[in-house]
This record gives structure tokens, C-alpha cells and sequence, in this order.
């Protein structure tokens, strides 16, 4: 073989490989993809039930394509899907995400309409997360408040009497641990606060745990 035969052999295969690696690193990490690629990428992870892929490539898509069309639609699928399989937090981020950098008047009513009922469904059990609660209940109040003839009102009004009505739950097992405990005066303070509720009069059905939980409440 001659040497300029060899020198075009040693070229095409050098370019034959570069091209085979070309938004893949050595460590298996992906870069440099087109949007769509990014977009179909990133449904593979979540299909897959891998979050914390579907997040770095988040990460990369909106560090490589700033102003892509497909960030805000994807956005919002990592959102409903991280709400879906109960990553609250995650999904909140999403949402923020979407709010701030995507969203206008109407989609932001609808993405904060999506963050209180992950909220709601991230408070799974009654006797505990109380700042979580009031957190909620002031949120949907502001909601509300914002967008006063919102389409959602029904079903934000719904949360919002389920979210009172564990408030007035948990203050009266408060009331009864502060009088099992004799600090009288705490106790008076929530039966003063239950006692000042327009649900006092109400029927309630106790809210029923798991009997493994019924141990550590």
C-alpha cells in the first residue's frame, strides 16, 4: 500500500469514528443534539422511570437550545409526569420553571392551578405536615384572589374544603394532646380556634389511616 493510500485510510476511519461518537461523550453523557432529539430523549427517560436522566437532559436541552419551541411542551410533560408518580417536588420545579420563563397570563393561571392539586396530593396524611397544610390553604386562597373567575374554581374550592377541614382535624387531636398532657392553656387555644371555624357545627368522617400507620400517629 502506498503511503498516500495509507495516510487516506488512517483519515477516513479517524472520520468514520469521530462521526459515531458525535453527541456522545466518552462517559456515555449526550451532547450537541438537536431539539427534537433532546425532546425524544427525554420521553425515553420518563418512559423508563428515570427522572434523574430525564432532569440532566432538561439541563442540557435548555443550555443548548435556549429558545427551542419544544421546551415549554416538555416542560410541562416532565411536570405532570413527576406529579404523576408522586415527585411533588420535582413537578413544583417544573411548574416554576414554566411559570417564569414560558408561560403567559392563561398558562400560568393553568400551572399554578397544577401546582396546588400536586400540593394537595403530596398531603397524604392527616396528623402531620401542618405547615404544608396552612402553606396550601393560603396558596389556594391567593389563587383565588388572582383569578377570580378561573375555570378551576370548582375544583380548587374542593381542595380548599378538604385542606380546612384536615386543619380543623388536626387542631382538635392538638387540643386533646395538650389536654392529655395538662398544658391547659395551649389546649384553649385551639378549642378557641375550632370553636371560631364555620365548620364546628359540621358532621365530619374521621379521616381512616393504614393500621401499619396508626402506631406512629
Amino acid at each position: 500500500m502506498k503511503i498516500w493510500q495509507f495516510l487516506l485510510f488512517l483519515l477516513l476511519s479517524f472520520g468514520l469514528s469521530a462521526c459515531s461518537t458525535f453527541g456522545q461523550k466518552k462517559d456515555n453523557t449526550l451532547f450537541n443534539l438537536t431539539p427534537q432529539a433532546w425532546f425524544s430523549q427525554i420521553l425515553k427517560d420518563l418512559r423508563e422511570l428515570n427522572y434523574d436522566a430525564a432532569d440532566e437532559h432538561y439541563i442540557s436541552f435548555t443550555s443548548e437550545h435556549i429558545n427551542s419551541q419544544l421546551l415549554p411542551q416538555i416542560t410541562l410533560i416532565l411536570a405532570n409526569a413527576c406529579a404523576e408518580n408522586e415527585k411533588y417536588l420535582m413537578a413544583n420545579f417544573y411548574l416554576d420553571e414554566y411559570i417564569k420563563r414560558f408561560a403567559n397570563r392563561d398558562e400560568i393561571e393553568y400551572a399554578k392551578f397544577l401546582k396546588i392539586k400536586a400540593n394537595f396530593d403530596s398531603f397524604s396524611k392527616p396528623n402531620r405536615n401542618q405547615k404544608l397544610m396552612i402553606d396550601n390553604i393560603n396558596q389556594i386562597e391567593n389563587f383565588l384572589l388572582e383569578y377570580p373567575n378561573t375555570q378551576y374554581r370548582p375544583l380548587v374550592e374542593t381542595i380548599l374544603a378538604k385542606l380546612k377541614l384536615a386543619q380543623f382535624y388536626l387542631d382538635q387531636e392538638i387540643a386533646k394532646l395538650y389536654e392529655r398532657t395538662g398544658r391547659d392553656e395551649s389546649a384553649q387555644v385551639y378549642k378557641d380556634r375550632l370553636e371560631n371555624t364555620n365548620i364546628n357545627d359540621k358532621d365530619m368522617i374521621k379521616p381512616n389511616l393504614p393500621w401499619y400507620m396508626l402506631p406512629f400517629e
